[in-house]
């Protein structure tokens, strides 16, 4: 066994309570382990991807107990590209929260922050549904201390209904578990795959509950309709680099449903049909048109970032949706592009919020901020990043999904979703950046406040930060081609899950 499969889990989940017990009181030291341990971790990310580029599935088991018995962490390409993504932005940011502060605000940020990174990665190299809903609970646990981080009575409010949604889900999920290794007697992801497959349909009424009450909980993860309405209050609300980082969170719901959905329980499956694939699509349409009128009718930045995110996980679901190799391959190219995307929002809208004195993130005509027009700068970046205009990733990603939903039979009314909302947000932050931005030009005061104070300046390593998003918006962009490569074998590999199921099994089997 190769047990740096496992440092992604180990490596937080031991650097976190080291941070909570012996470091909470010196935040020097905090920071320098935190940011040491991330770094180390996008290093694994790195070797991982590198070890998994070359088609292998690579196995760990915890206690040397084989699968399905024991607890198993799988490695392919999608699982390493995914810790690869979630460790590149921990990194990022990391260092905005330290170059602005938000780390001082509350003892435990940095230990929060280590959990919240093992949960994440442990739900992506997870080969067992039951140790997927165990790393839900720690990313629950750990988003929403990072969530009222800073205190306060909105984002305290904000946290409860976030908090209280995610139980319901990890409510229905344990009922899912139970009914499917009711039905089974298994919860490990390849030995599904084997046993779901030779129920007869007329046998398969308790399977079919399950499949559906798994859908409704990777729906509450990824804010899909009709459980949507938790993402834009808790969005605007968390501390900035909380809710750039809650970027990646969505996509663990994105990621739980192509894993589960396209090995367990694909399309050609007796027990459940084209069911998942239908269902996905119509919450797909009205999640995409619920974030695009958001977007539209904001009168707040941060609603309208947030929005603009649910918007984009409907585009992502409508490419999900497909269950194919090539609706995969676009749907995790938008993925990773619209993780970023997000990020870069958030981070900006905190330095103009930062910026703007009294007017805060109320989208009015206010004196513009210090860096006037390098915040607004960084805003058209990320505005034409989200809303996948060119030249950025966002149009390439909006390209592949219209390309990969031709051959649909709906394919004129997904075409008819993505280009018209796609519209509404560009008008939506087209509205936002000239209030804030232009219209404030014709105000006096320059870089002052009402009160004729100096605002405060963006810090360098804020800057860096959100610079290091654009940057990797242009290397998606630059690199589309190798980029595009690499996930048609991930989409490959996962749509074609034989040779994970044996190596996942052979011991089983007596294959080893």
């Amino acid at each position: 066994m190769n047990h740096w499969i496992i440092v992604p889990v180990v490596l937080p989940a031991l650097l976190a309570p080291l941070i909570a017990f012996v470091m909470r009181h010196d935040i020097v030291l905090a920071r320098s382990f935190s940011t040491a341990g991330t770094a180390a971790l996008a290093a694994v990310a790195v070797g991982l991807t590198l070890m998994a580029a070359g088609g292998q599935t690579h196995v760990y088991e915890l206690g040397n107990w084989p699968a399905p018995f024991g607890i198993v962490l799988v490695l392919d390409r999608l699982s390493a590209m995914m810790v690869l993504l979630t460790a590149v932005l921990g990194m990022i940011v990391l260092a905005y929260a330290i170059g602005t502060g938000w780390d001082r605000r509350g003892q435990h940020f940095h230990a929060l922050f280590q959990f919240q990174l093992m949960g994440i990665c442990g739900a992506f190299v997870t080969g067992d549904i039951f140790n997927l809903f165990v790393f839900f609970e720690v990313l629950l646990i750990a988003s929403y201390g990072l969530m009222i981080h800073g205190g306060g009575k909105d984002r305290l409010r904000a946290g409860l209904q976030y908090v209280i949604m995610n139980l319901a889900g990890s409510t229905l999920f344990l009922f899912a578990l139970g009914t499917i290794y009711a039905t089974t007697g298994t919860l490990n992801i390849a030995d599904l795959a084997q046993r779901v497959q030779e129920i007869p349909a007329e046998d398969s009424a308790l399977v079919r509950v399950a499949a559906v009450l798994l859908m409704v909980v990777f729906a509450v993860k990824a804010a899909l309709f009709p459980v949507q309405f938790w993402l834009p209050g808790t969005y605007s609300n968390a501390p900035a680099p909380v809710a750039a980082l809650f970027a990646i969170m969505t996509k663990v719901g994105a990621y739980a449903v192509l894993r589960v959905y396209a090995i367990v329980f694909p399309p050609e499956t007796a027990a459940t049909g084209a069911l998942p694939a239908g269902t996905l699509m119509v919450m797909a349409l009205v999640t995409l048109a619920v974030g695009a009128l958001g977007v539209l009718g904001a009168r707040r930045l941060l609603p309208l970032v947030s929005f603009s995110v649910l918007g984009s996980m409907g585009t992502l679901f409508i490419a999900l949706a497909g269950f194919a190799p090539e609706t995969t391959v676009a749907a995790l190219f938008y993925l990773v592009h619209s993780t970023f995307a997000a990020a870069a929002l958030f981070l900006v809208a905190d330095l103009v919020v930062s910026q703007r004195g009294e007017a805060a993130d109320r989208l009015v005509t206010a004196p513009p901020a210090a860096q006037n027009g390098l915040l607004a700068a960084l805003f058209f970046a990320g505005a034409i990043a989200m809303t996948g205009m060119p030249p950025l990733s966002g149009f390439l990603g909006k390209l592949l999904i219209l390309d990969a939903v031709r051959p649909s039979d709906h394919a004129v009314l997904l075409w008819t979703a993505i280009l018209l909302t796609s519209l509404l947000t560009i008008v939506g932050f087209a509205r936002a950046g000239s209030v804030i931005f232009w219209k404030s030009t014709e105000l006096v005061g320059t870089g002052a406040g009402a009160g004729g104070e100096a605002r405060p300046r963006a810090p360098g390593l804020a800057l860096a930060a959100i610079g290091a998003i654009m940057a990797a918006f242009l290397t998606l962009t630059v690199l589309a081609g190798p980029a595009t490569a690499y996930l048609e074998q991930a989409a490959a590999q996962l749509h074609d899950p034989a040779d994970y199921i044996e190596a996942v099994l052979s011991r089983a089997a007596g294959g080893s």
